[in-house]
C-alpha cells in the first residue's frame, strides 16, 4: 500500500471574507482538517500610518472604514481617546445618543453576520429576512449624517448634530406606486426617534422569526453545535472579547465592567453560553440583538424628555454655528482654523476601548502636542479571533471550516489595517 500523504488546498471564496482578503491554507487529511493557515495582509491599507499623518479631527472618517459593519462604534473608541487626551467632557445628551447609536451599530452587524453566516450554511432565506431590517436601520444612519455607511457622526466633545425632527420620505416612481409608497411612508410621519421606537417595536417579533427559522433546524443545530468548542480557560488564554468570550461562558462586557457613557445608567443583561460552540455564539448574539433593543428604547425615552446641547461649545475642537460665523469674524477664523490645521492635543497618552459588536475594540494614541497623532494603534477584535481559527478548526470537517469562519464574524477591515 502506498503512503497517504495529506494534501493542502486554499480555502474560499466561500464567506465574504475569503473571497480575497483572507488566504486560507487548509492541510487536510480526506476531508478531516489537520492544520489551517490563515495568510493576511492582502488588504493592508495603513490606517493606522495614515491617521499619524493628519489632523485628528481628518482620521475619523478612516475608523468608518475599519470594520465597515460597525461604523460608529468603530468612531467611538477614536473620539473617546481623543477626549481623555483633551479632558472633554461630553454633554448627557450625547451620551445617550452615542449609546442609542451603538446599539442600532450592534444590532445592523449582528444581522448582517447572521444573514451571511446562514447564507455560507446553506439558508438562504435568513440573509433576505436581516438584510429587510437593516434597511431601516441604515435610514437611520443616514438621517443624522448622510450616508448610509461611513457616517463620521461623532465628534469629540459629542456628536455632529442633533437628532433630525424630520424623515426623509419614500416618492412615487416608475418601480414604486402611490399605494406602495404610502404603505413605507407609514413609520416616515415623525421624527427621527418617532422612526426608530415604531423599529423597536416590531424588531423583537422579527428576531422571534429567525428563532423559528433556525434555532431548533435540526440542519442548523448539525452544523453548528459541537463545532469549533473553546473552553472557557482556552478563551481567555486566546484573548478572545465579546461574543467569541461570551459563548463560552464568561460574562465579561465592557458596558457592565467598565461603563463607558451612560451605559452604568442603563437596565440590560449579558447573555453567557454553556459549551463555547458555534451554537452558542448563534444565541449569545441572537439574545444580544434583544437586549440592544431594549437599550436602545430606554435611551429613547429619555431623549424625548430631555433637550439640550449635543456637542461641547469649545470652538477649538467644535465648528461654530453658521449664524455665530455670519456675525462674528473670530467664529468664522475658528471654523476654517479647525478644518485646515485641526487643534492640538497636549501631550500624553490614552487608550480608549468600546464594547465593540465583534468584541473589545481599542483605540491607544500618543501625543506629543502637536495638531497630529505621534502614534496611533487600534486593538481590534477580530485579529485575535481570527488568530484561533486554527486551534478551532483542527479535527474537524472542511465543510465546519465555513460554519467556524462565520462564527467568528470577522470583517478584513480591521484586521488588515
Amino acid at each position: 500500500m502506498p503512503e497517504i500523504r495529506n494534501y493542502t488546498l486554499n480555502f474560499g471564496p466561500q464567506h465574504p471574507a475569503a473571497h480575497g482578503v483572507l488566504r486560507l491554507v487548509l492541510e487536510l487529511d480526506g476531508e478531516t482538517v489537520e492544520r489551517a493557515d490563515p495568510h493576511i495582509g492582502l488588504l493592508h491599507r495603513a490606517t493606522e500610518k495614515l491617521a499619524e499623518s493628519k489632523p485628528y479631527n481628518q482620521s475619523i472618517g478612516y475608523m468608518d472604514r475599519l470594520d465597515y459593519m460597525s461604523m460608529m462604534c468603530n468612531e467611538h473608541g477614536y473620539v473617546m481617546a481623543i477626549e481623555r487626551l483633551l479632558q472633554l467632557e461630553v454633554p448627557l445628551r450625547a451620551q445617550y445618543i452615542r449609546v442609542m447609536y451603538d446599539e442600532i451599530t450592534r444590532i445592523l452587524n449582528h444581522l448582517l453576520w447572521l444573514g451571511t453566516h446562514a447564507l455560507d450554511v446553506g439558508a438562504m432565506t435568513m440573509f433576505l429576512y436581516c438584510f429587510r431590517e437593516r434597511e431601516d436601520l441604515v435610514d437611520c444612519y443616514e438621517a443624522v449624517s448622510g450616508a448610509r455607511m461611513h457616517a463620521s457622526y461623532y465628534r469629540p466633545g459629542g456628536v455632529h448634530r442633533d437628532l433630525p425632527e424630520k424623515m426623509p420620505q419614500y416618492q412615487p416612481s416608475r418601480w414604486k406606486n402611490e399605494a406602495e409608497v404610502a404603505r413605507l411612508n407609514e413609520d416616515r410621519q415623525g421624527s427621527l426617534l418617532d422612526f426608530i421606537e415604531a423599529f423597536t417595536d416590531r424588531f423583537p417579533g422579527r428576531v422571534d422569526e429567525y428563532e423559528t427559522l433556525l434555532t431548533e433546524n435540526r440542519i442548523w443545530r448539525q452544523r453548528t453545535v459541537g463545532i469549533g468548542v473553546v473552553g472557557p480557560e482556552r478563551a481567555m488564554q486566546l484573548g478572545f472579547t465579546g461574543p467569541m468570550l461570551r459563548g463560552s461562558g464568561i460574562a465579561w462586557d465592557l458596558r457592565k465592567k467598565q461603563p463607558y457613557e451612560v451605559y452604568d445608567r442603563l437596565d440590560f443583561d449579558i447573555p453567557v453560553g454553556t459549551n463555547g460552540d458555534s451554537y452558542d455564539r448563534y444565541l449569545v448574539r441572537i439574545e444580544e440583538m434583544r437586549q440592544s433593543n431594549r437599550i436602545i428604547r430606554q435611551c429613547i425615552e429619555w431623549l424625548r424628555a430631555n433637550p439640550g446641547p449635543v456637542h461641547v461649545s469649545d470652538y477649538k475642537v467644535m465648528p461654530p454655528l453658521r449664524e455665530e460665523m455670519k456675525a462674528d469674524m473670530e467664529a468664522l477664523i475658528h471654523h476654517f482654523k479647525l478644518f485646515t490645521e485641526g487643534y492640538c492635543v497636549p501631550e500624553g497618552e490614552a487608550y480608549a476601548a468600546v464594547e465593540h459588536p465583534k468584541g473589545e475594540f481599542g483605540v491607544y494614541l500618543i501625543s506629543d502636542g502637536a495638531n497630529k497623532p505621534y502614534r496611533v494603534k487600534v486593538r481590534p477584535p477580530g485579529y485575535v479571533h481570527l488568530s484561533a481559527l486554527d486551534e478551532m478548526s483542527r479535527g474537524h470537517m472542511l465543510a465546519d471550516v465555513v460554519t467556524l469562519i462565520g462564527s467568528l464574524d470577522i470583517v478584513f477591515g480591521e484586521i488588515d489595517r
